[in-house]
């Protein structure tokens, strides 16, 4: 097991609130990351519904407009590696893959069946800049945020798998902490993790104060000044 400042249960605990609120979070903890480290583009969620999904990184490329010019066994070898190297993991994981073809999606490499196979060995969504399928038979409780929904899965290979990628401006290495919801995806720092939970609570108490004044039948710019300042003064 690797010597990691964070445990199961703070990984679990993050996932009580959504992305966004983690990104306000982190520009208090860590506020040298507030303009990088998240998506930029937006995603395709396949259900709005799910709660948010928080676990560690495991890295794909994949192309599917050509074939991979491999032989089968050869393709075979690379699914399998792939599914060997996420299956190696002692906490929960996030598939995160970066399409790499020149209209990333054009094949679809999750589906019923990939869905079912890595919410098997761990994985509890991904993250990918390709496309997905299956929407009615994905895996219960599998969340998949992508770049766009595709029938076919034409001639979708693994390219290369456990190296740096970037998906929708965000880039993840192996075993990056990533936080993802409908909103999109965002990378927390390792050294992070512990601290986010009271930063959310010091955030929340800071918004409750502009919040509970914006919603008074008597609300106006001056009440909106007043509380400004009482939110400031909150630490």
């Amino acid at each position: 097991m690797a010597d990691r400042p964070f445990t199961r249960a703070d990984l679990d605990l993050l996932r009580r609130w959504d992305t966004p609120t983690i990104c306000n979070a982190l520009e208090l903890v860590v506020p040298a990351r507030r303009g990088r480290g998240f998506t930029l583009q937006p995603f395709v969620c396949a259900d709005p519904s799910l709660p948010p999904i928080c676990g560690l990184a495991r890295t794909g490329q994949i192309r599917a407009a050509a074939p991979s010019g491999r032989s089968k066994e050869q393709d075979r070898a690379a699914r399998i590696g792939w599914y060997e190297y996420v299956a190696d993991a002692d906490l929960p994981t996030i598939v995160v893959i970066e399409d790499l073809d020149e209209t990333p999606g054009f094949g679809a490499f999750w589906g019923e069946v990939n869905s079912n196979v890595h919410k098997g060995l761990g994985c509890l969504g991904c993250v990918t800049s390709g496309s997905f399928r299956d929407l009615d038979m994905l895996a219960p409780g599998f969340q998949i945020i992508g770049g766009m929904i595709n029938p076919s899965h034409a001639h979708v290979h693994m390219v290369d798998f456990g190296r740096d990628v970037i998906v929708h401006g965000m880039p993840v290495m192996h075993d990056d902490v990533v936080h993802a919801d409908r909103h999109g995806a965002v990378v927390i720092p390792a050294e992070a993790v512990k601290a986010l939970p009271a930063a959310i609570d010091l955030c929340a108490r800071r918004e409750a104060v502009i919040l509970d004044m914006a919603k008074r039948d008597d609300f106006d710019i001056h009440k909106l000044k007043d509380a400004l300042s009482k939110a400031d003064e909150i630490h």
